[in-house]
């Protein structure tokens, strides 16, 4: 969806969207309800980078989609927390799909703007029950973007011709304790359009663990050096892979009207802290840092990204962290693309 359309359809209807400029032109489209980065728009380029739901098209759609009782799920960058199976189930032990919500003080939530020092700064203080350990939490989560330079600036032989654009971010992301004392860890994702390919690199061969859905072999490949999934399937799947294993990156490619798109999240990886989540499958199975989740349903069509951080709060030793990543977008022809994907992530296969 392009830039004036979102931006017009949120004006419209009285959840204005705020524009953060970046040097060389890109744009990041902030939208306070839900507390998500809406878009990433490369210099001279209207289209998003990211998915957006298809009710952001209109004025009247829109005003229908955020009237309704059910996630409203703009798209873009989001914040949620983990573990998922203690928040997000509140039938829990029962973990059966129908039960599943996502808790509207998280998602929309109720963000504010602080702004300072340059910087729009998204701020949600909210409590979240944990269903599974029968306790709950006061938390604070604060999200901001400053500027993330071309990470292949530098590259004396670099693949990046003038034919591709480039628009990054660092993400901040602060969350803290407020009352209570449960392990809670954040987590970050990123909805793209569907039909792409994702690539985790790793250290050494791992298989993913598969946390819900059938997916077909031909779309799953994993060798020494990468984890790959073609993401256009029906219905809905999810892997995680543990932290011991990710480098800290994971990329995303997808071709839309003859443009090829590369989005590439880069973070930090702590094996040694305490990574939370885990599967519905196997709920005593902590460890898992990345994830990805291919949706193809009433939800929308889109995939997603995801990354999580040790969390802070019960036998961590910590009552607030700071995450720092960086998103990098790349758009142009397809073998340039290509040539990006083998400097940044591995080669494509």
């Amino acid at each position: 969806m392009n830039y004036e359309t979102l931006t017009g359809t949120l004006e419209a209807i009285g959840k204005p969207a705020r524009t953060v400029e970046m040097p060389g032109g890109a744009r990041i489209l902030l939208l306070p309800h839900g507390g998500r980065v809406l878009g990433l728009f490369g210099a001279g380029d209207e289209e998003n980078y990211y998915w957006t739901h298809p009710a952001l098209a209109s004025a009247a759609t829109a005003e229908a989609f955020y009237a309704s009782g059910d996630w409203q799920n703009s798209g873009g960058d989001r914040t949620w927390l983990a573990p998922e199976l203690d928040i997000f189930f509140p039938n829990y032990p029962d973990i059966d799909f129908s039960g599943y919500f996502q808790p509207r003080q998280l998602d929309p939530g109720n963000y504010t703007i602080e702004d300072g020092d340059g910087t729009v700064c998204m701020v949600n203080r909210l409590s979240v029950v944990l269903h599974r350990m029968k306790t709950s939490v006061d938390l604070e989560i604060r999200k901001w973007v400053t500027p993330a330079a071309n990470p292949l600036r530098y590259e004396k032989d670099s693949p990046l011709p003038p034919s591709v654009v480039y628009a990054g971010y660092t993400q901040h992301t602060v969350l803290a304790m407020l009352a209570g004392d449960a392990a809670v860890g954040l987590w970050n994702l990123i909805q793209m359009p569907h039909r792409g390919l994702l690539t985790i690199p790793v250290y050494t061969r791992s298989e993913p663990h598969i946390y819900f859905g059938a997916i077909a072999e031909n779309d799953l490949h994993v060798t020494q050096g990468a984890i790959r999934w073609r993401m256009a399937a029906q219905g809905q799947q999810k892997i995680g892979v543990r932290a011991t294993a990710t480098t800290g990156r994971v990329g995303y490619r997808y071709a839309v009207d003859g443009a090829v798109t590369l989005i590439v999240r880069n973070f930090a990886v702590n094996p040694s802290g305490e990574y939370v989540d885990v599967p519905f499958n196997a709920p005593d199975d902590p460890g898992y840092c990345v994830q990805a989740c291919n949706v193809n349903s009433h939800w929308g069509e889109f995939s997603e990204l995801e990354y999580h951080m040790p969390a802070i709060g019960a036998g961590t030793g910590r009552d607030r962290c700071e995450d720092v990543s960086q998103v990098w977008g790349f758009r142009g022809p397809a073998e340039a693309i290509d040539r990006v994907m083998a400097a940044l992530l591995s080669s494509p296969e």
